[in-house]
């Protein structure tokens, strides 16, 4: 029996569309035929050539005297590929060593995230948003892990990948995400963070809420040693501080893991760095230690580091600062024995040679939106006058953006390209100002509408997109590989 892949001639005189090349690290022989994605032009899809075919399809011929089936991309066929091809479907990944996040808010980012991550013995986590992205961009969870699902069936990456509902924060959502097959929850609890109790004095944080007495025996007057020289002390101060500032975060984390992530193979990551407040050493110490004694099991916890870890651009702070406090913070991590964890981690290049060094190689780093930006650079290579319309649309909506994030472009600063050349558009994409501009825009840009009710900018993005997918997946390809270069250096 020939391969499905050596019969391209034959396809195309049979198919009524006409397959214009096979994807060839997509085979994969079956119990009952063999399967391949095909690139039909404007779309995907996969044929499967044998008999009993499990997919729900498109056209069925035959060629050599079995069937052949072309199957839509559609959430029931990723559903079975997920049983049939076990390396399609999201894995708890959380427990490997070096784990990092590649989020994509587009759908179309995972085979240049692939070409990236197989350079490095890091494990990624491909369908990763959260319920913002989801909402803003009109996608379901489904959506998200039927994409990956596909594009890590074309690419025929076998090494194994999670999938993360990003910054949930009710029950409703964590169900939601779990019920969808993903594999692990980021439990963002910073609606449940008193961040005003940093700045309140002994007496003020007597009148709000006493200090339980059980805390007081339990951390007051010890030095709680952690790795090497690293160990954290409280003050009473420093200790009241800390049970009001994630006393209501621990509870609430207690309550959802309870609820539906106990004693199933969902791992859980906390996430206390969506505030204004730096979480210090110490308060680190005590939410881990608390959520431990609560029986709270987590694999990663994502303090709020010093400095700005703000959309899209490096890291603004003192490095040397950074370094201090993430010592102690990776210190905490190891003592409970799960992985710190660096959210808005795209592009924070001035931090990741320190992420890498003082965790050993042991962590979890998320990206995103840097994904769409690197789209974006593509049409500012390639197709100008769009690139110039979809900006000024984003300068025009970018005061109603900001509110959604936190970033410190000003409307005022965001440079004028009127008078720019189209060779030099691409340049924006470097500079902090233009960067945050089109990196919280992004919801209004794919969703803006025309008069009679079609999409301004989305259906032309993608067509673009789909035309210039190589090149798309090299310049993905490059960028992420300098993330990881500098995370791991020698791996």
């Amino acid at each position: 029996m020939e391969k499905l892949i050596d019969l391209l001639p034959s396809l195309q005189d049979k198919l009524q569309d006409k397959p214009l090349a096979l994807y060839p690290e997509s085979w994969n022989q079956l119990e009952n035929g063999q399967l391949c994605m095909a690139d039909f032009g404007s779309y995907d899809a996969i044929l499967f050539w044998g008999r009993n075919c499990p997919f729900p399809t498109d056209e069925v011929v035959e060629i050599d005297q079995l069937p052949l089936a072309r199957v839509p991309l559609t959430h029931e066929t990723a559903v079975c590929l997920h049983h049939l091809l076990p390396f399609t479907a999201p894995q708890p990944v959380l427990g490997q060593d070096r784990s990092f996040g590649m989020g994509d808010r587009l759908g179309i980012a995972t085979l240049g995230h692939i070409r990236a991550i197989r350079k490095y013995d890091v494990y990624p986590i491909f369908a990763q948003q959260s319920m913002r992205e989801i909402k803003l961009m009109n996608r379901t969870y489904d959506d998200v892990l039927d994409r990956v699902t596909f594009q890590v069936l074309q690419a025929g990456f076998k090494k194994g990948y999670g999938a993360d509902g990003d910054h949930l924060k009710s029950l409703e959502e964590v169900r939601y995400a779990i019920g969808c097959g993903y594999t692990m929850i980021t439990l963002d609890c910073s609606e449940h963070i008193r961040g005003e109790a940093a700045s309140m004095s002994g007496i003020e944080l007597e009148a709000l809420r006493p200090l339980p007495a059980a805390l007081e025996q339990e951390y007051l007057g010890r030095s709680f040693q952690l790795t090497g020289d690293v160990s954290v002390q409280f003050t009473r101060t420093t200790l009241h501080q800390a049970y009001l500032i994630y006393g209501e975060a621990i509870s609430f984390a207690k309550s959802i893991y309870d609820a539906c992530i106990a004693g199933s193979s969902v791992e859980l990551e906390i996430s206390i760095d969506e505030t204004e407040t730096p979480t210090t050493p110490a308060q680190h110490f005590f939410a881990a230690n608390e959520l431990k004694k609560a029986g709270v099991v987590f694999k990663t916890m994502a303090p709020r580091f010093c400095g700005e870890f703000q959309k899209g651009i490096d890291y603004i702070g003192d490095l040397a600062q950074f370094d201090e406090e993430f010592k102690v913070h990776v210190a905490v991590a190891d003592h409970f024995g799960y992985k710190i964890s660096v959210h808005s981690g795209s592009d924070k290049f001035a931090v990741y040679p320190s992420v890498g060094r003082m965790t050993h190689g042991r962590f979890h780093v998320k990206t995103s939106g840097t994904s769409w930006l690197e789209a974006l650079r593509l049409v500012a290579v390639a197709e100008p006058a769009l690139f110039r319309e979809l900006y000024a649309y984003a300068i025009g909506v970018f005061p109603e953006s900001r509110a959604n994030y936190h970033v410190s472009t000003e409307p005022e600063q965001i440079p004028d390209i009127s008078g720019m050349a189209d060779k030099d558009l691409p340049s924006l994409l470097n500079l902090a100002t233009s960067r945050q501009l089109l990196h919280i825009t992004y919801g209004k840009i794919m969703n803006e509408t025309n008069p009679d009710g079609s999409l301004r900018f989305k259906d032309r993005l993608y067509r673009f997109w789909r035309e210039h997918r190589a090149e798309y997946d090299s310049i993905l390809e490059r960028h992420m590989d300098r993330h990881l270069s500098l995370l791991m250096p020698h791996m």
